[in-house]
């Protein structure tokens, strides 16, 4: 870390029970929603306490001469990260996802404020560790699990990055027109776009679809390799299906160049709002991204 006080940037999403007040105004308007459609607000308030008493936990972890900043997810695109930032999201696993792509190089204590609810794989941490994890990791006394990523680069220069997967597709999975060019073979495709996952990436999106294909591919979350896989893709006359699957390594070249007329996109981590355009004559340059997510584990 740098000789600078750390500052301790705490990340979470807003509630269900907060995105309610905000659509309905009132607890009792929110509450007559949902049981006007059989459920009650009761599960939601009681998730609502366990967030927001595990965000006041972590705060009264930070010490006191520390710098401290929260941000909500919705707002990561607009936040500044510092070089001397501990990073400490408290939520789901897709959070961490979501936030990995803006930094560069920070650590994250990934934190489930609620471990019955969530599989733990980027939140493996507890809130009542915050407070010894903060100056283990200012003091570098914790190893660091160095989590590969995945980017797409146009021709421009713009780039994005992502944990879990990149989407190259249409916004709306409808059929996307592509030309894939995978280590010297290059075949028109017809299909409901591609996705690239990282071994992280592995657990989520991609199992699905290896799970229907029953084309099984395992990496490691570590290792600098990821996986394409095109979904039903569709044989015809001018379209091909040969290329659906393969793996990327720091070597590999794969390019997908789009036939796209209007609404190609190419988006990370499921975040649909922060997108590049992919429309028609728009090259994706596909390779592993030189940045890595820095993770604290137990």
């Amino acid at each position: 870390m740098s000789s600078l006080v750390p500052r301790v940037v705490l990340i979470s999403r807003q509630t269900e029970y907060a995105s309610l007040l905000a659509a309905h105004a009132t607890r009792g308007q929110a509450a007559f929603f949902l049981q006007s459609r059989g459920q009650n607000i009761e599960e939601i308030e009681a998730r609502d306490r366990i967030e927001v008493e595990a965000i006041a936990a972590a705060k009264s972890s930070i010490p006191a001469e520390w710098s401290f900043a929260q941000v909500l997810r919705d707002d990561l695109n607009r936040f500044l990260f510092f070089p001397n930032d501990i990073v400490v999201a408290i939520g789901q696993d897709g959070l961490v996802a979501n936030l990995a792509k803006y930094l560069d190089g920070q650590p994250v204590i990934g934190v489930s404020s609620d471990p019955a609810r969530t599989e733990g794989v980027l939140t493996p941490n507890r809130v009542q560790e915050i407070g010894r994890l903060l100056p283990a990791v200012a003091h570098q006394e914790l190893g660091l699990q160095s989590r590969a990523m995945v980017q797409a680069r146009l021709g421009d220069g713009v780039e994005l990055t992502a944990l879990n997967e990149l989407f190259i597709g249409h916004r709306s999975h409808q059929s996307a027109r592509y030309v894939v060019n995978y280590e010297g073979a290059e075949e028109f495709q017809s299909s409901s776009g591609m996705i690239v996952a990282t071994g992280t990436g592995m657990t989520g999106w991609a199992k699905s679809i290896m799970t229907a294909t029953h084309q099984i591919l395992e990496i490691g979350p570590e290792e600098p390799r990821a996986a394409f896989f095109a979904r039903e893709p569709w044989p015809s006359r001018i379209s091909g299906c040969e290329i659906s699957t393969g793996e990327i390594r720091r070597n590999t070249d794969l390019r997908v160049l789009s036939r796209i007329n209007e609404g190609g996109v190419i988006f990370a981590d499921g975040i649909e709002q922060d997108f590049l355009t992919f429309n028609w004559g728009v090259e994706a340059e596909i390779s592993i991204a030189q940045k890595q997510l820095k993770m604290v584990i137990p």
